[in-house]
Parts: structure tokens; C-alpha cells; sequence
């Protein structure tokens, strides 16, 4: 069982948890998502801890920009959208068992901390600016299981969890 409440974006994603693990969940109803929901999201968290799995789509994004600015500290699992996605459509309940566990294990706060990468290193890093910059990002995304982001989102990610040049040169 998993201990901490899972928010996901509807009763879909509900669904497609629950045929894999025994867990309870808080639908925010995509972005109708509103300020009870938000009240009980924080309530939830201050009981049992709360993790964040959303879409990795433009909405999902929005959504958990929204929850993290309202509530911060909370945990966010992220999937990939190649691994959570039909021909036509992108979603949690798409994602296999694998996929979510994977997310789940690789669970990420955001808390305010001291920059531990500059813009200026970020972008002599190829991932802002360069015509290959995307498929960088990609695979610092990919390793340290960020979720996709553009150059803004990642620069933050990056400094929130204090991840330095050094350990993104790794990667690259």
C-alpha cells in the first residue's frame, strides 16, 4: 500500500492506479481545478503526505505549477510522455506499472535553495540556445526524472533540487 495520497488529474488516472496498487487518490479534474480542491489537497498533506503524478502535457504542467505555488514542499513524481501516451492521447492512465513505479521511486520536493547552477553555465551547457538544446534537456530531464521542461522550468528544477554543473556534465 502506498501511504501518501496520489493527485492525479481525473478518474482515469484513478482507475489505472488502482489496478496497480492499492492507493488512494484526490482528482483535481484537469483545470478545474479550485481553491477546495487546493484546501483539501494541503489538508491531506498535513495528515498523510501527498505526491504529485500528472500528465506530462501542457495542462499537467499548469496544474502542478499551480499546486507546488499553493502548497510547496510537496512530492512530484514525473513520467515521460513517450511512456504515457497512446497515438492520439497522453496521460497517466496510459502509463504502464513500470513507468509509474519508476516515477514513484524517483519522488522529487522543491524547496527555495541557493543556486547551484548560473544561467550563464546552464546555457554553456548547450541546454538554452543551442540548436540541440530540446534533445539536451531531454536527457537531463530523463536522469534526474524532472519531467519534460522548457529552459525556464528546467534552470529552476535544477537549482531547487541543487543539482550542479558538474553532475549535468555527467550526463551530457
Amino acid at each position: 500500500m502506498i501511504k501518501e495520497v496520489i493527485v492525479v488529474e481525473g478518474h482515469s488516472d484513478t482507475k489505472r492506479l488502482q489496478s496497480f496498487f492499492e492507493v488512494e487518490t484526490i482528482e483535481t479534474h484537469g483545470l478545474g481545478l479550485n481553491q477546495k480542491t487546493l484546501d483539501y489537497i494541503r489538508e491531506t498533506n498535513e495528515k498523510r503526505g501527498v505526491i504529485l503524478l500528472l500528465d506530462p502535457d501542457s495542462p499537467g504542467e499548469r496544474i502542478r505549477k499551480m499546486i507546488n505555488d499553493h502548497i510547496p514542499g510537496l512530492k512530484n513524481a514525473f513520467v515521460l510522455k513517450k511512456n504515457a501516451r497512446t497515438s492520439r492521447k497522453v496521460g497517466i492512465e496510459h502509463a504502464d506499472k513500470k513507468t509509474i513505479e519508476e516515477a514513484l521511486n524517483h519522488l522529487i520536493s522543491f524547496e527555495e535553495s541557493k543556486k547551484s547552477i548560473t544561467q550563464e553555465e546552464f546555457n554553456s551547457l548547450g541546454l538554452n540556445g543551442a540548436p540541440d538544446s530540446a534533445s539536451r534537456r531531454d536527457l537531463v530531464s530523463e536522469k534526474f526524472h524532472l519531467g519534460k521542461c522548457n529552459a525556464k522550468i528546467m534552470l529552476k528544477r535544477l537549482n531547487l533540487l541543487g543539482i550542479s554543473k558538474k553532475e549535468i556534465e555527467e550526463v551530457l
